[in-house]
């Protein structure tokens, strides 16, 4: 890389043009119109997760009102949308808001390292579209980028999987020319990725099979809900756009509440809506009764039964089973079963990284983010001036994003109130007993455990994935508790 010289100075870097990075940067520029802000985006579009995956039947997995913004209500009468409408909402907010200036594209933040003395981020950026190395000194900076690897997902080492004919794909770079027209596809996982890819798949395919190893909890919920739609004509419309988000808040919460606390009356709810959708005889308990209790790991979203219709249709299979080995011309299960296929799907899921991987010092020296306690959801233990937004396991990705950001400039006007440069909450002495910070027991939670910040197991740093009681703590938050504020030293002026 070339190196630059001139260092650019924002008030506020955002790194990320993806719903956390655009939502944050909206909040901003509205509380705090006289800072300074830029957006770098690795990528060469905004969209985040939206604009990266690119594979048939790509969707949101929960409803659009509750992932919407706040400050735009999602108006289209589909709850459950596809990226393409994702795209337009999130490109409408970026030109609506004036934000398009603000984001500087192809500019991939390498590392941050933090300066006490002069309270300020000094940002190394690469720009993949020139080969130049960049440099924004900033007072803050917000991560919006997520917590996966946008470069590489996860891939098993399935024995010879190199031997195999056809096109081996992953959903996370799904090529555009692919042509399965009348093939063979086996789909290797059993995630919301696959659930959400498989009946658009079969809708062109010879056949799709499904192999996974072990069953997944599948909930079936309507792309346009009729009662979504009564309330959303409820005058004045901003009155009815609040209740449908109330409405779709109440029911994530009941949900997940009900699952959690009666685990038994939901694996039956769960059952009863696969048995009613596939053919009669089905072995639903073969394919599609887990050994974990709903919740344990993420439930999977599927759309007025589209999975279970492809495989009453005969244009999708399930096989429950362990892959032996892969061949030339398909894939060899341990029982002995073959499945032919003309290409593979590996939809095994991602790889997660903190803070977009950035590398992160402070004072000279290494922040290891999984070796930190997490504050309030999103700031790190003794990291000054950083921000991390990641979303909710079992709720829409942008409740609490929206509560982030809101959190993040009313600590920036607290800040400005007392004249600090600088703040970090701090655990310090205080005994803290330990839990993950996302609990669930999913695979790549685990296989991630050494990346992750850690979660404490009370506030304000437990990490909780319960919308409402975040809200209420949103709501009567101390700015300065387990803070520490400090303000830098005014560097003397050499005269001549």
């Amino acid at each position: 890389m070339k190196g630059g010289s001139r260092v650019l100075k924002k008030n506020v870097l955002i790194i990320g043009a993806g719903i956390s990075g655009v939502g944050a940067a909206r909040y901003l520029t509205t509380e705090h119109p006289a800072k300074s802000l830029a957006i770098v985006e690795a990528r060469e579009a905004a969209g985040g997760t939206w604009d990266l995956f690119r594979y048939p039947g790509i969707r949101s997995d929960s409803d659009l009102y509750t992932f919407g913004y706040e400050f735009k209500p999602w108006r289209d009468k589909q709850a459950i949308a596809d990226a393409p409408r994702i795209l337009d909402y999130l490109h409408e907010t970026i030109d609506e808001n004036g934000l398009t200036d603000l984001i500087r594209y192809r500019h991939k933040v390498v590392s941050a390292a933090w300066s006490s003395a002069d309270a300020r981020w000094l940002v190394d950026i690469d720009r993949t579209d020139t080969g130049e190395r960049v440099q924004i000194s900033a007072r803050w900076i917000f991560c919006g980028s997520g917590y996966y690897d946008y470069d590489e997902p996860y891939r098993p080492d399935f024995a010879g999987i190199e031997n195999f004919a056809g096109p081996v794909v992953h959903p996370q770079l799904w090529p555009e020319s692919l042509d399965y027209t009348g093939k063979r596809v086996v789909v290797i996982g059993s995630g919301a990725t696959a659930i959400s890819m498989i009946p658009a798949v079969a809708r062109k395919a010879g056949h799709v099979t499904m192999l996974q190893r072990s069953p997944t909890y599948l909930l079936s919920g309507q792309r346009i809900n009729p009662v979504v739609n009564l309330l959303r004509k409820v005058p004045p419309r901003r009155l009815g756009y609040r209740l449908a988000w109330l409405y779709n808040v109440l029911f994530i919460v009941a949900v997940y509440g009900i699952a959690r606390r009666a685990p038994g009356f939901s694996r039956k709810a769960i059952r009863a809506v696969a048995k009613h959708y596939l053919p009669e005889n089905y072995p639903v308990d073969t394919h599609f009764k887990p050994t974990y209790d709903p919740w344990d790991q993420r439930l999977c979203l599927i759309l007025s039964g589209d999975f279970y219709d492809a495989i009453g249709a005969g244009r999708a299979e399930v096989v429950t089973d362990e892959i032996d080995h892969i061949d030339e011309s398909g894939v060899v299960c341990k029982s002995g079963t073959r499945i032919d296929a003309d290409v593979l799907v590996t939809a095994t899921g991602l790889r997660l990284q903190a803070l977009g991987g950035v590398a992160l010092s402070v004072d000279g020296e290494e922040v290891k983010p999984a070796d930190r306690f997490v504050y309030k959801e999103h700031l790190l233990e003794d990291v000054p001036n950083l921000a991390w937004c990641v979303g909710y396991i079992n709720a829409s990705w942008t409740l609490r994003a929206d509560l982030t950001a809101r959190a993040v400039a009313k600590l920036l006007a607290y800040m400005d109130s007392h004249g600090y440069t600088h703040a970090y909450p701090h655990l310090g002495a205080t005994p803290m007993e330990e839990k993950p910070a996302w609990d669930i027991n999913a695979g790549y939670v685990r296989r991630a455990v050494h990346v992750l910040p850690k979660s404490g197991t009370h506030r304000p740093w437990n990490v909780r994935h319960n919308y409402v009681l975040d809200a209420i703590d949103h709501r009567l938050d101390r700015v300065e508790e387990s803070m520490v504020f400090g303000r830098a030293a005014v560097r003397a002026v050499k005269t001549a």
